[in-house]
């Protein structure tokens, strides 16, 4: 391994290190320093479990009074800017007086005293870049993009005050450069032939980041020629319609056409990425699915939740099939968005092949919405 490849692998391997620790940290309900550039810090707990015994502990432990991070989305949402749903950004609440009981709430759009709540809530200042940061982390942890958040701004030593306070700190760089590092330090760590229903001739390759995460899998049918274009797919995992057969969605059979399209071809590969609901995790996805059955389409859902329309990425995608040996693909998908972002990623889409299945009686709004709303073919 060349020198500039083992620095890189070394300074992958300590920002996954560090931002694991701190999502695993606040999904339990915990504290965590965030560290931004010079002696810029700020302590922060995920909004979405708030009591009155954590809110207390950041107070103590901050002697400051907590603001309330959410997404420009989710504040549009509310009432409380007037910025397009869509426009990037984070807004803060003065928690003064606040309940934390109407914290929560406040970060779940499934409340319905969530708006009520938010009348008259006063608007504050954050220190730019901080909390960014700090909603990204709750975001990387899978929970509501929603933090309770305190600075701290005249500690001499943040790495060294947190680590005297028994907390775990991590820098917002750190969070900012997780999912590239994710992606970069993908290995194959298992694989084996497994026989399916129409395409017998399939291997499984799982890959996995270096910090143990979440892993993806390559579907490999028949045998690819690496130098010609190879008929891919890209899907993300869908508990619901992959395993449970989910009439709401097509994920389903999307899966299951793709890969009788592919053993049809003769040869080709599925990527399975762990990228449940768009990129906000299941237990987010039937949070929007509520929001759904409200009245909303999946785009509003998701940004109702405090979400962009789409957290996917495909970086593990394009290194999966880089290691694979393929730089050339004929990509089977209605979503323009994943040639573009195929492409942005150095992987050639010589060709968009078409996959589309009519409606069940369930996901007809569904359907139009991914065609009105987020642009695709039919």
């Amino acid at each position: 391994m060349s020198g500039s490849l083992a620095n890189q692998t070394n300074v992958d391997a300590s920002v996954l290190q560090a931002v694991d620790r701190a999502t695993a940290e606040l999904r339990r309900g915990g504290i965590v320093l965030v560290r931004g550039s010079g002696r810029s810090a700020a302590l922060v707990q995920a909004a979405e479990g708030a009591t009155a015994a954590n809110l207390s502990a950041i107070r103590d432990l901050s002697r400051g009074v907590p603001l309330l991070l959410l997404t420009v989305q989710r504040a549009a949402v509310l009432g409380l800017v007037k910025a397009a749903p869509s426009a990037g950004g984070v807004i803060a609440l003065d928690l003064t007086g606040v309940r934390a009981e109407a914290v929560a709430e406040l970060a779940d759009p499934t409340c319905r005293r969530s708006a009520s709540l938010a009348a008259g809530s006063r608007l504050t200042d954050a220190p730019a870049g901080l909390d960014t940061a700090a909603v990204d982390l709750a975001k990387l942890a899978r929970l509501l993009p929603a933090a309770l958040f305190v600075p701290m701004p005249d500690l001499a030593d943040p790495e060294g005050w947190a680590a005297e306070q028994d907390l775990l700190s991590v820098s917002a760089s750190e969070i900012a450069e997780y999912r590239f590092s994710a992606a970069r330090s993908l290995q194959p760590v298992a694989e084996a032939m497994v026989p399916l229903a129409g395409a017998e001739a399939t291997r499984i390759v799982a890959f996995r980041p270096i910090d143990g995460g979440f892993e993806h899998l390559a579907v490999i049918i028949g045998i690819p020629a690496p130098d010609q274009a190879v008929l891919t797919r890209v899907h993300s995992e869908c508990f619901t319609g992959d395993l449970l057969g989910s009439l709401r969605c097509d994920c389903g059979e999307q899966l299951r056409g793709a890969i009788s399209s592919i053993a049809e071809s003769g040869a080709g590969v599925l990527l399975y990425l762990a990228q449940e609901g768009r990129g906000i995790g299941l237990v987010n996805k039937l949070r929007a699915y509520r929001l759904q059955d409200q009245g909303a389409d999946t785009l509003e859902a998701n940004q109702q939740l405090g979400f962009d329309a789409d957290e996917r990425i495909y970086l593990p995608a394009a290194e999966i099939l880089r290691q694979l040996g393929f730089r050339r693909v004929r990509l089977m998908t209605n979503n323009p968005e994943k040639v573009a972002a195929l492409t942005r990623c150095g992987i050639a889409v010589e060709e968009r092949v078409p996959l589309s299945f009519p409606s069940n009686g369930h996901n007809e709004f569904y359907l139009a919405t991914k065609v009105r709303r987020f642009g695709h073919f039919t």
